[in-house]
């Protein structure tokens, strides 16, 4: 009977010990009151969507970085917008242009992450973004990424930031261009929870089936509904199927009734893309609860 009384005795404590160890991960940290967001790490000063983009951002005292990733031939969650090489401002391994026709050819979910990171794709100018540094980049892992910013954080004793993931998918493209869903976010939490950072995560999308399965899988993780159309806050949500923590619209739409219904629900509203310095202040006044921008600099002048 003492040795039951024991085993229960040790089985209670090893239990207590793995939820508190648990604990963290289980728990979002509280976003900021206003929280700056730096798009593709700080796309109007570096190339997207790369370390020294995110580093930059880093400097200007974003509060999160925002990303996009997409998965490649062999399974790794890379950072990239375009599902395949853009010849905007990517080069070949030869350091010759894409032609543009041949952008296809260049599908990264039908190319191993070796070949992937043979393109440069910082030093072609591109002429959306004349401001932008040229700096001979690849296309990162998200798990270095992480590395790097967790890295660069503890030697210049910064703050911790929060990582904003967008999930590239679309139903059309599914096992074309990237995974199915349940798979997509699958291989991206693998990443976050191997690196620790859950509790500053915030996984967005326009992609609802992406959302659908984190929130049914990982209740936890916090989710950005992003909207770019003319439905009504009620048919987005009821689209989705819940309500995220986050409601993030092309700034254009966001208007006082918007910002008010998602308040009213406990919902937060950060637009996206906004590059111009008064339309920030702008929308802050309004009572948008962060902002996101090509430009993180912009911050500095609010």
């Amino acid at each position: 009977m003492r040795r039951i009384l024991h085993l229960i005795l040790f089985a209670s404590i090893t239990l207590s010990a793995c939820t508190s160890k648990m604990a963290p991960t289980q728990q979002s940290a509280p976003l900021p009151d206003f929280d700056t967001e730096g798009h593709r790490g700080a796309r109007g000063l570096m190339p997207e969507n790369t370390v020294p983009a995110m580093l930059r951002a880093l400097d200007l005292g974003v509060t999160t970085l925002e990303m996009d990733t997409q998965i490649t031939k062999d399974k790794q969650v890379v950072l990239s917008h375009d599902p395949h090489m853009n010849p905007d401002y990517v080069l070949l391994p030869n350091g010759q242009e894409i032609p543009p026709a041949d952008k296809h050819r260049y599908a990264l979910y039908q190319m191993n992450l070796d070949e992937i990171q043979t393109f440069d794709i910082g030093t072609k100018f591109y002429t959306k973004f004349p401001e932008q540094q040229r700096v001979k980049s690849y296309k990162p892992t998200l798990a270095a990424v992480i590395d790097s910013v967790q890295q660069y954080l503890a030697t210049h004793k910064l703050p911790q930031v929060f990582y904003n993931i967008e999930t590239k998918s679309k139903p059309a493209s599914d096992n074309l261009l990237h995974p199915a869903p349940e798979e997509f976010v699958r291989l991206l939490m693998e990443v976050i929870e191997e690196k620790q950072i859950t509790p500053w995560v915030i996984i967005q999308s326009f992609d609802v089936r992406t959302l659908q399965v984190l929130h049914q899988q990982y209740p936890h993780v916090r989710t950005s509904l992003l909207v770019e159309n003319q439905k009504s806050l009620e048919e987005n949500l009821q689209v989705l199927g819940f309500t995220p923590e986050i409601y993030s619209p092309y700034y254009k739409l966001v208007t006082p009734e918007l910002l008010r219904a998602c308040h009213q629900q406990g919902i937060k509203v950060i637009p996206w893309t906004v590059n111009k310095v008064d339309e920030i202040k702008r929308l802050k006044q309004m009572g948008a609860d962060g902002i996101i921008t090509d430009y993180p600099n912009l911050f500095q002048q609010l």
